[in-house]
């Protein structure tokens, strides 16, 4: 399993998926090797998480962040961070990738994006080796704009059409996703394509329920909490922060009533001058990275949380989302109602959602959401329909595709 997302990195949901795949795989029959980064690659890192992987057979290789270990007053060349800024686990990750396979002999390789270079190393040890290689894509690789640099875009590109050609399985997490994909590479069989979707830790939350001390407290001021990283394009908080401001100065909206919390963002900086920008400083508070169950926490004791999602995301659905539903907390989605998002939501019965580009549209449904809140009455998922996303579930599913593709080799 090549994964560059593992503990002890801190600040990514995308830890949770490997994480919680190596940690069930077991109980469906399938042992897994995980092959990741060593840890001065990442740039915040944290202990809590640690005790739920198998040292035994967990292995690190060599990679370093261009940004952080190769460059000079800020600066470093461009080829030093294609196609991401950790090539360099590559050169570390094949050579141990090719031992381990020898000690090991597995009957599958399997990588998993959003790092680019994870699938060169799949690719790479699948193609020297033989074993055969499922792809945990996720979300598509590349659109018409996406990366923005071209350069880099290309070179995904041809990342992504190496990893759909001589890979076995090409997971996807969304129908969307796959829909694009079947559509992009139509002379690939239909078949190669599978959705596993993300999911939630039930036993994570039974733990951060089980450390509530008494449950919320009433209070006047709402507390509404977006947790993890907000992308400047992604997840653009500006229309949210303008309907925010235009709220404030029309008098419906105050740091006597409302707290916005912004947790873990990974781009304070830019954020910081958005809220001076719009003198929304009393509402909108940046907050650090905490640990993960500090963070289920979080959700858990939040009036309402926070779905920022542009519509260049439709095909995509954020991870923390199915965290989210399992907190059984109100949820405020700010994305395309035609994506993937909004229909995951509606299919739980959460209806709460306005376009994140729209500052009318926003300052309508925060409104409407917040008079919701406090008449106890948004609309929050069944438990019955939030189960069916545990990662356990997940994990079993992948067991079986695992299982259906050594069958068939």
């Amino acid at each position: 399993m090549i994964a560059f997302h593992y503990p002890p990195l801190r600040g990514s949901s995308g830890i949770q998926r490997t994480l919680k795949f190596s940690k069930y795989l077991p109980e469906f029959g399938w042992g897994p090797i995980v092959l990741t980064a060593h840890q001065r690659a990442y740039s915040s890192i944290g202990s809590d998480q640690v005790s739920e992987i198998s040292n035994q057979t967990t292995y690190r290789a060599f990679a370093l962040d261009a940004s952080r270990h190769l460059s000079f007053m800020g600066r470093y060349p461009g080829f030093l961070s294609l196609p991401d800024r950790w090539v360099s686990w590559w050169f570390g990750a094949v050579p141990l990738g090719l031992r381990l396979i020898k000690k090991y002999r597995p009957d599958i390789i399997w990588s998993t994006y959003p790092i680019a270079t994870a699938h060169l190393i799949g690719l790479s040890l699948s193609r020297l080796t033989g074993v055969p290689w499922v792809a945990d894509l996720r979300d598509p690789m590349s659109e018409e704009d996406y990366p923005e640099n071209p350069l880099t875009r290309r070179i995904y590109q041809w990342i992504e059409k190496k990893t759909i050609k001589h890979c076995v399985r090409a997971v996807l997490t969304t129908p969307g996703a796959i829909k694009s994909y079947e559509s992009r590479f139509s002379q690939i069989p239909a078949s190669r394509f599978c959705l596993i979707e993300n999911g939630y830790d039930e036993e994570n939350f039974v733990t951060a329920e089980a450390t509530l001390a008494g449950g919320k407290s009433k209070n006047k001021q709402i507390v509404l909490v977006h947790s993890g990283i907000i992308y400047p394009s992604e997840r653009d908080p500006i229309p949210f922060f303008e309907a925010l401001a235009a709220l404030f100065q029309q008098g419906l909206v105050s740091p006597e009533n409302l707290k916005v919390i912004l947790r873990a963002t990974a781009n304070d900086e830019f954020l910081l001058q958005l809220i001076d920008q719009y003198d929304i400083g009393g509402i909108v508070l940046l907050a650090p990275p905490i640990p993960y169950q500090d963070a289920l926490s979080e959700m858990l004791m939040a009036d309402g949380l926070l779905i920022l999602q542009a519509s260049n995301c439709n095909n995509q659905i954020p991870a923390k989302l199915y965290e989210y539903l399992r907190a059984r907390r109100p949820i405020l989605a700010l994305t395309d109602p035609a994506g993937n998002t909004a229909a995951a939501l509606r299919n739980m019965g959460v209806d709460t959602i306005a376009p994140l580009n729209s500052k009318d549209g926003i300052m309508h449904t925060l409104l409407q959401f917040l008079t919701l809140i406090k008449e106890n009455n948004a609309p929050i998922a069944e438990m019955e329909k939030v189960l069916r996303n545990s990662r356990r579930s997940k994990s079993k599913e992948l067991a079986n595709l695992f299982d259906q593709v050594t069958g068939i080799l």
